[in-house]
C-alpha cells in the first residue's frame, strides 16, 4: 500500500478536513469583524459525498484519522451524518471534530450516538468576562454545560483548546484554573501559542508570547513530559500523579517545531494543503465526483507531497495563503 509520506522521511496518518469556512464567534485572533460573505466566491462547501470518497481514498493512503473542523462544522446541518458516514464506510479508525461548542448541550446525545471518537472544544479562558472579551458571545456556561452533558453520556476523549494571548489569559491565575479543572475531570487541556496570519498583523505583534511562560508554570508544579512515537505529531503534554486530565503545549513558533508534523489539510472547497501556512494549495475535489476517480484522487494526493517544505517559516513572518484560521481549520 502507498503511504502517504513525504521527501523528508514524515508519514501523514492525519488530516484535518474543514467542511464549512462559517462560524458565528468573532474570536479576536480569527474573525474580529465576525464572519463576512464573500459574494465573489463559489461558497458551497464539500458535500457529504464528497467527503465519504475522499475519506476512503485517504483511509487507502494510510490515514487513520480525520478531524473535521470549520470555521465551525456543526453549523452544517449534515455534520452528524458525515461524521456516521467515515464511521461506517471509509476505513478510517478515528473521527474526531473541533469545535467552539456553542450547542453542545442540544447535542450531546447526537454526538455519543454518531460513534465520534473525541472532541477538542475551543475555551480561551474560564472567566466569563474574558471569554466574553475574546470570542465576543456570553457563553461560557452553555459551553461548559455542554461538556457536563456529554460526560454524563459517558463519552471519552474530550479536550479543551486556548490561544495563549499576552495579558489576557496567561497569568498563574489562570493556570491554576485551569489545573484545578483538569484535576477534577477526566479533559485533557492545551494552550496554543497565537499564530500570526495574513490578517491579523496588529493583533499578534501585541498579544503574542511564547508558550515557554506555561511550560516554565508546569515546570515550577512539577509537571511530567509524556514521550510518544515518532508520529504522534507536535503536542508536547505533561501529565502529573492526582490529575484526571493532561495539560498539552503546541508552540508552533518552538525551534524543530515542523519535524513532527503529521497531518495535511483539506479546505471546505475541496483544496489540498500540504501546511497550514503553505503558499500553494491545489483543487482535488474533481476527484471526488465519482467512485471510479479514486486511483485517480489517490495519485494526485500522493505525487502533491514531493512539495511538502520542511518547515512553514512562521519564524521569519512566512504566512502563506492563509488570511485566516476560518478558511483551513487552525
Amino acid at each position: 500500500m502507498n503511504i502517504l509520506k513525504d521527501n523528508f522521511g514524515r508519514r501523514f496518518p492525519y488530516i484535518r478536513l474543514s467542511i464549512s469556512d462559517v462560524c458565528n464567534f468573532k474570536c479576536g485572533y480569527c474573525l474580529p469583524d465576525g464572519y463576512r460573505i464573500d459574494k465573489s466566491d463559489n461558497r458551497k462547501f464539500i458535500s457529504k459525498e464528497e467527503i465519504s470518497r475522499l475519506a476512503k481514498a485517504l483511509s487507502e493512503l494510510g490515514v487513520s484519522k480525520i478531524r473535521l473542523t470549520g470555521g465551525e462544522p456543526t453549523i452544517r446541518k449534515d455534520f452528524i451524518d458525515i461524521i456516521k458516514d467515515i464511521k461506517k464506510n471509509s476505513g478510517i479508525k478515528k473521527t474526531v471534530i473541533t469545535t467552539n461548542g456553542y450547542k453542545l448541550n442540544k447535542i450531546a446525545k447526537d454526538i455519543k450516538n454518531s460513534g465520534l471518537d473525541g472532541i477538542n472544544i475551543s475555551i480561551d479562558s474560564l472567566n466569563s468576562n474574558t471569554f466574553k472579551q475574546i470570542t465576543g458571545h456570553d457563553r461560557l456556561d452553555e459551553i461548559l454545560d455542554g461538556i457536563k452533558e456529554l460526560q454524563k453520556l459517558n463519552f471519552k476523549n474530550i479536550k479543551i483548546n486556548a490561544v495563549l494571548m499576552k495579558g489576557v489569559n496567561d497569568t498563574e491565575k489562570d493556570f491554576k484554573e485551569w489545573s484545578n479543572f483538569i484535576k477534577q475531570n477526566e479533559i485533557d487541556f492545551r494552550y496554543i501559542e497565537l499564530m500570526q496570519t495574513g490578517d491579523n498583523l496588529e493583533y499578534f505583534k501585541k498579544f503574542h508570547i511564547s508558550a515557554n511562560k506555561f511550560v516554565e508554570f508546569l515546570n515550577k508544579e512539577k509537571w511530567i513530559i509524556q514521550t510518544f512515537g515518532k508520529d504522534a505529531g507536535p503536542s508536547k503534554n505533561f501529565i502529573k500523579p492526582g490529575f484526571r486530565g493532561k495539560f498539552g503545549v503546541i508552540a508552533p513558533y518552538s525551534k524543530d517545531f515542523c519535524k513532527s508534523c503529521n497531518r495535511l489539510r483539506i479546505t471546505a472547497k475541496g483544496d489540498l494543503r500540504l501546511c497550514l501556512f503553505g503558499n500553494t494549495g491545489i483543487s482535488i475535489r474533481h476527484l471526488m465526483q465519482k467512485d471510479e476517480q479514486l486511483e485517480e484522487l489517490k495519485d494526485l494526493i500522493l505525487k502533491q507531497l514531493n512539495y511538502k517544505k520542511e518547515s512553514h517559516y512562521l519564524e521569519i513572518g512566512e504566512t502563506g495563503l492563509n488570511k485566516n484560521l476560518s478558511t483551513i481549520g487552525g
